[in-house]
């Protein structure tokens, strides 16, 4: 048998509305194109499917029977239909997402919430993990989507790059708070937060310092950057850190109100990247939410700098 979906389609209306007529309005097409198409499909099938007694379409005890197995079928077509409709507006299906500790406290969920708002049926996985791990992740194609520190770049992995302007951040009753710009010489051999010896922005920061003829005395020493906000606004240090943690503590000033940001100079930056695998095609979603967070990114670099 060759009968087409839209054949099934229209035989279902011609059994709804009993008439010929109706069912040619109801699918957008001529009597004449209808009555072709149901003698076609009884062509197909091989017995009637219809008669007619004194004007009347009388459906045959085949078609009654055919009818079931057709909307069984248009049932499931119509499911197919409602889920491509939610995969092509991103409203379903998955999305799996490495996060590197600057950004999963605050900036990433704050993408996600709005990213997932009408879209029920979208799963996320999201995870916080060290940027290394992160880039190994997404070159294994076992995320979508990794942001991370900017990494070496590798075949296996597409990258789009950010660089970051770094801020310090201090007490805001500290009288270094009047300034506009923070300079080494303005925390020569004050007590500071910084991330561990080996991170390249440690290493970056002690040798503006050192290019200033200043000693840097890192007091507290930290895996990742949000404990020290807590320090700072207790008066213990400074901090200079990535642009998206200083951006986190605007958007929570209840819990951070006794800290400032300021620009810092020699400017120093840090990069960050949204990374997906090379090797494999990225889906509908894992797409637009790349762009969402390309966007979000764009943004808040310009508020920061509208800010300091």
């Amino acid at each position: 048998m060759n009968f087409s979906i839209r054949q099934i389609f229209t035989f279902r209306e011609v059994m709804r509305s009993g008439s010929i007529s109706q069912a040619a309005r109801t699918v957008g097409r001529t009597q004449p194109a209808v009555s072709t198409m149901i003698s076609t499909l009884e062509g197909e099938l091989g017995f009637s499917l219809f008669v007619r007694e004194q004007g009347k379409l009388i459906p045959t005890p085949e078609a009654r029977f055919f009818l079931e197995e057709c909307e069984t079928v248009l049932e499931r077509i119509e499911r197919i239909e409602r889920t491509v409709s939610k995969i092509r507006s991103h409203e379903a299906g998955r999305l799996r997402i490495a996060c590197h500790p600057a950004a999963a406290g605050l900036f990433m969920p704050r993408i996600l919430t709005d990213f997932l708002q009408g879209k029920d049926e979208l799963e996320v996985s999201l995870i916080m993990r060290s940027s290394d791990v992160i880039e190994d992740l997404i070159a294994s194609q076992q995320f979508d989507i990794g942001f991370a520190e900017t990494p070496v770049p590798r075949p296996s992995v597409r990258q789009m790059d950010f660089d970051l302007e770094c801020v310090c951040v201090l007490p805001a009753d500290d009288p270094l708070a009047a300034a506009e710009e923070i300079t080494p010489q303005d925390l020569d051999g004050q007590p500071m937060a910084a991330l561990f010896d080996e991170h390249p922005l440690t290493a970056r920061t002690e040798a503006a310092f050192h290019r200033s003829g200043c000693r840097f005395r890192k007091r507290l020493e930290l895996r990742t950057w949000t404990p020290g906000l807590q320090f700072v606004a207790a008066g213990m240090c400074y901090m200079i850190c990535d642009m998206i943690t200083a951006y986190g503590c605007l958007q929570q000033r209840q819990t951070t109100a006794g800290l400032v940001i300021r620009r810092f100079r020699p400017r120093i930056s840090t990069g960050v990247s949204i990374l997906t695998p090379g090797y494999a095609a990225q889906s509908l979603t894992s797409q637009a939410f790349t762009t969402r967070l390309c966007q979000s990114i764009e943004s808040m670099q310009a508020q920061m700098n509208s800010s300091l």
